[in-house]
């Protein structure tokens, strides 16, 4: 098997009545191996999905059906490890995210071990996305593919629709566990097992047939009263309490700040209910969080100690960061909502591309391996770059291009749901993204700008006196 490559991914997820107008909401940060891994964003059409597909990293061959979806998607530029697809929507608005690195423990591993030659988060997009009807078909049908060829690793999967978010979790070689997320509440998932109560006879539940059983003849659960799929299949490490914890830990505390919980607590709930509706600028927010107004902010005025006690969420290895919306009360050929920014996400905003289209900007598509600041990835990287060297000089600049910059998609997407809903051809939403990526080029390009010709200013090679 070649070579596992591993993220370190943080998940957001909200359901219908806990957002602000009624969607239902999965959103991760991308997080890579390295600091720079340039990503693409696609849409992939039925005569481009292989019939016959082949992972890189594990081998497995799996034959597909043959009447795929049109799905939208974030691959890898540099396919040396394969596609990588990250997320997507596809043409009946189904989203998926996948995946969130989870972890595990070695009792479950000495009963059913990883499979070197089976499938895993290079794989996932593009083994279901495209053939599901539903998020529960989602789950259906990831649980069924774990079953028949297994997984080198363990993930956490995201699935939604207009009504329904679930969240599947992998457990073991051929194992999983899946639960919805209640329409009133929300996620904040890092990388640890995250499902904790459970109720395998509950409506909101979906697991591998003999998951209840295996509990049971391996003596599995830890506790007295209850079945806490964490407690049972995850971990409770020092890594946890340093890596994991922490960004579940501030999440919660920006959605429910009326509620002390310590950062390092192995036992923070999975389900959350917020204390207002949450929106897209909020999920944002979280997900390019760095402990704002606590000591531990790495950009912040803590000790060293406190700085680097803990991994942030916004972090040099995010690629990109993905919202995918699907709304409510809109017509369903403007419904999927595919938000996306590229890069550390401290300086960039995310873009609200509508998915239901058969390509996307040159600019958000064209990315590979070579620096080059006419692509969205290499802009994005670079502005992050700059910022990172002097945080709080350039961080007014950022506040002000954000708001300006969602502002103006806001507008476009006003503009064109306006459009649709009066009964104009979906033709139009291709164009209006076109619009959108032109705006977000922009309006990099100038925070950019703004940044080199203030802080050329402030640089340290300097001194007072002119000839």
């Amino acid at each position: 098997m070649t070579k596992r490559i591993k993220g370190s991914c943080t998940t957001i997820l909200v359901g219908k009545k806990a957002s602000l107008d009624g969607s239902t909401i999965i959103s991760r940060n991308d997080d890579g191996h390295e600091a720079l891994d340039p990503e693409r964003f696609v849409v992939v059409n039925p005569a481009d999905q292989p019939r016959d597909y082949q992972a890189v990293i594990s081998g497995v061959k799996i034959s597909l059906p043959d009447n795929p979806l049109r799905y939208t998607s974030i691959p890898n530029s540099i396919l040396t490890n394969g596609i990588w697809p990250a997320a997507g929507i596809n043409s009946e608005n189904i989203a998926m995210s996948a995946t969130e690195t989870i972890t595990t423990n070695s009792r479950v591993l000495g009963i059913d071990p990883y499979v070197a030659g089976g499938i895993g988060e290079e794989d996932l997009v593009t083994l279901v996305l495209p053939y599901i009807h539903s998020a529960r078909d989602g789950v259906k049908r990831l649980g069924s593919l774990l079953e028949e060829f297994g997984t080198y690793e363990p993930n956490g999967i995201a699935f939604s629709d207009n009504n329904e978010i679930w969240w599947l979790e992998t457990i073991g070689g051929h194992h999983w566990a899946a639960k919805r997320i209640p329409d009133d509440a929300y996620v904040v998932a890092p990388n640890r097992m995250n499902i904790d109560d459970f109720d395998f006879s509950a409506e909101d539940t979906l697991a591998s047939a003999d998951l209840e059983d295996l509990i049971a003849k391996y003596h599995l659960n830890p506790d007295f009263d209850q079945i806490n799929l964490r407690h049972i299949f995850g971990s409770a490490t020092i890594k946890d309490t340093v890596y994991n914890n922490p960004r579940a830990w501030f999440g919660q505390k920006y959605f429910n700040p009326e509620i002390e919980h310590d950062p390092q607590d192995q036992d923070l709930p999975f389900i959350c209910h917020a204390n207002r509706k949450i929106s897209i600028d909020d999920v944002k927010f979280v997900l390019s969080s760095h402990y704002e107004n606590t000591k531990y902010d790495v950009y912040g005025h803590g000790s060293e100690d406190d700085k680097t006690l803990f991994r942030p969420i916004g972090i040099n290895r995010n690629h990109d960061v993905h919202i995918l919306q699907i709304r409510n009360n809109v017509p369903d050929s403007i419904a999927g909502i595919h938000w996306l920014a590229f890069g550390a996400n401290t300086f960039n905003t995310v873009v609200p591309f509508y998915a239901n289209v058969d390509d996307t900007p040159a600019a958000y598509k064209d990315a590979d391996g070579t620096f080059n600041m006419n692509h969205m990835y290499w802009l994005s990287c670079t502005t992050a770059l700059l910022g990172d060297t002097d945080y709080s000089l350039y961080e007014d600049f950022r506040n002000t291009f954000a708001l300006e910059a969602m502002s103006a998609y806001r507008q476009i997407q006003h503009e064109t749901d306006a459009a649709i809903i009066d009964g104009a051809d979906t033709t139009i939403l291709k164009e209006a993204n076109e619009k959108l990526s032109d705006e977000s080029f922009k309006r990099q390009t100038k925070l950019l700008g703004d940044m080199v010709t203030f802080g050329s200013e402030h640089m340290k090679l300097r001194y007072n006196l002119n000839d």
